[in-house]
This record gives C-alpha cells, structure tokens and sequence, in this order.
C-alpha cells in the first residue's frame, strides 16, 4: 500500500520534482489549490486522507491518513454538481493513457514545448505537466496565468499550452503552433491553432478533441440523452470507494449530448442545467452564446428559476461592460430574438460586478440561485 501526500506548492519547478519524487516511491500525489484559506486546505487534506504534506517547509506527517491502492497516481479534488468534495483517483495507466492519446492526437514531436498555466489542482492544468512528463517533452510550468509571462516562455520556445476561453482573450494565439481550449464553452470565433476538448475530471482531461474522441475513448449517448463514456484514462474510483462507471464500463458524466451525422459529439449542457418554461426546453448555455456579443454584456451566467406561471423562468445574470450604462431587459431581448425563438430570451435580468467561476473558467451556476 502507498500512502496519498498532498503536494502544497505553487506551479513551478519544485512542484514537478516532488510530484515526480512522490511517484517514484510508490506514492500518490494530491494537488492543493494554492488559493485555498489554510482552514480550507486543512478540511480538505483531511476529506481527502492524505498521510502527509510537502510545502515549502518540507514534508510533515498528518493524522488520520488512509491507505492508496497499488498504482494510484493521482487524486483529484473536485465539487462535481453537488458542491460536496470528491477525490478522483487516477492511476498511473490512466495518467499514462491519457498522455500518450492527447499527444497522438495534436502531434506532438521533439520539438514541442509545453507551457503549463493553469491551477495546477485542477486537472486541465495539471495534465499539461503529467503529459510532459509521461512523453519526454520539454516543460515550463508557471505559478499562475500572467499574459507577459506567457508571452515570454512562448516567445523563449513554449509551443503549446492549455488555457481557458478568459485567457485565451488576453493573449495573441497566434505565439504557439496549438492551444488546448477547456473549461468554459470557447468563443464562436476561436482561432484556427485552437482545439476544444470535453472531459471532466474522471476522465483525467479532455478526451473528446473537437468533437472527435481520442484514441481508445468509445461513446454513447443513453435513453435520456447522456452522454455515456469508456475509455482507459478513467479514474479508478473516488477516493470514497464509490463510483460513477457502471457494470458495463460506461462513465455516466451527469451532461446531455448527441451525436452529430458526422459523428462528432455535440455537448448540450449539464442535464441539471436544462431549462423548462412553459413547456419548452432552453439549455442556458444557447442563451449566454446569443447575448454575450451585446456590446452592453461584459459576461453573462443564465439559469432557471422557480415560477408559478411558466415553471421555470429564464433569469440572465449580467456584468455590464459600462456599469453606468448597464443594458435593459427589453434591450437584451430583442438583440436574442433576432436569431433565436422569443420563448429563450430571459424574463428577468439581474445586474452583478461579477460571476462566480472556477479557476478554469466555468459557471459556477448554481451559485447564481443562492442568496
């Protein structure tokens, strides 16, 4: 048996040679969000069963750690849907799987360069430095996104990097050979050197690449259109014991999709998510796409709220670019209604300075519905 250490480091060198260190022993690693309040990091090495910590003081022994099973690389925090703290358990195959599948598919050669920018506790950050150092290529991994200091390891050699859609829009693209796009939904009007992926952290980071799944990932869409998937890089368990892949092998992700004619999956949204008012289906991310253009809109969130006459009703949270100039209800309506059906627009609009978000940039939208 292993033991699971939390590894409390900011991105950077020493991160990647604990993490390897770790490894080589036997052991598994868990990443902790350095944005984390110590009180917070300490529940969560706690949830988590972590043996022990490295941080910059060295490696200390906690209480209470519990057992990893043989080939455990990876444990990773993640809220899911619920918001209670899950630990997906990634084992070396999978970690393994998943970079050999990712690096097949963007082509990477001996003269790539990958540049890691993201949280390093998420794994759409982290995956960039397993993939790295599971293929051989060259890494430069930095504390946190800063768009000079991405500019300059690109302009130093970096030809590839993970970012969000927020990142991607304070940077010229145009300085690396490829960018993998996770997190939020990308822009309409991404660049050409962009690939969109779709994964969750059960499945180790994106293992379907512009609708195209990756090598060895199978697909299938269920009765009640969610998307069903199987493929090597799937996490053994969470760190519970408990799991979300069935008898047949099949990781049940919680979003709705379908397949294309061309083959490609087309991902509706979290089924959760789905809005139903007055009778018709309205998948929020549809209405943040069509508002998020007005030149009023600096950023958008839209959920559903109960209502006695439509069921749901369409509710559009929004940043205003100009906060003394924010845009109207009646303005926001007609800007949706010139390319989509009125029953989508929002019946109600509520003016923030911001919106909650992950690290990767996604919606946190059931945050939107708490007081």
């Amino acid at each position: 048996m292993g033991a699971l250490v939390a590894l409390d480091l900011p991105g950077g060198v020493a991160f990647v040679d604990a993490l390897q260190r770790i490894w080589d022993r036997g052991d598994g690693v868990l990443p902790v969000d350095q944005r984390l309040p110590r009180s917070a990091a300490s529940a969560l090495l706690t949830a988590m069963g972590a043996s022990s910590v490295v941080d910059a003081g060295g490696e200390h022994v906690l209480d209470g750690g519990q057992p990893t099973e043989p080939g455990d690389a990876l444990v990773m925090a993640t809220s899911g849907s619920t918001g209670a703290p899950k630990g997906v358990v990634l084992t070396h195959d999978a970690v393994t799987a998943s970079a050999l599948a990712t690096s097949a598919r963007l082509g990477v050669g001996t003269d790539d360069h990958w540049l890691a920018c993201l949280p390093l506790a998420h794994v759409g950050g982290l995956s960039v430095v397993t993939r790295a150092l599971r293929t051989g290529t060259r890494l430069t991994v930095l504390g946190r996104f800063e768009a000079d200091e991405v500019s300059a390891a690109a302009a130093g050699g970096a030809t590839l990097t993970s970012l969000v859609a927020t990142a991607l829009r304070r940077i010229d693209p145009a300085i690396f050979r490829c960018i993998v796009l996770g997190g939020s939904r990308p822009p309409a009007d991404r660049p050409p050197n962009t690939v969109t992926t779709y994964g969750l952290t059960e499945t180790g980071s994106g293992v379907v690449y512009d609708g195209v799944p990756l090598e060895g990932v199978e697909i299938s869409i269920a009765a009640d259109r969610e998307i069903l998937l199987r493929c090597p890089m799937m996490l053994r368990s969470y760190r519970d014991g408990t799991t979300p892949i069935d008898a047949e092998g099949w990781l049940h992700t919680g979003d709705l999709g379908e397949l294309l004619d061309d083959g490609r999956l087309h991902v509706e949204g979290r089924a959760g998510d789905l809005i139903i008012t007055g009778g018709e289906n309205v998948w929020p991310e549809t209405v943040e796409a069509a508002l998020r253009d007005h030149p009023q809109v600096a950023d958008i969130g839209v959920a559903g709220v109960p209502d006695a006459e439509w069921g749901s009703r369409v509710v559009a949270w929004v940043v205003p670019t100009a906060p003394d100039d924010p845009p109207t209800l009646d303005a926001l309506r007609d800007h949706l209604r010139a390319a989509h059906p009125a029953f989508i627009a929002p019946r109600e609009l509520i003016l923030v300075d911001e919106l909650p978000r992950t690290a990767l940039g996604k919606l946190r939208r059931a945050d939107l519905l708490r007081p």
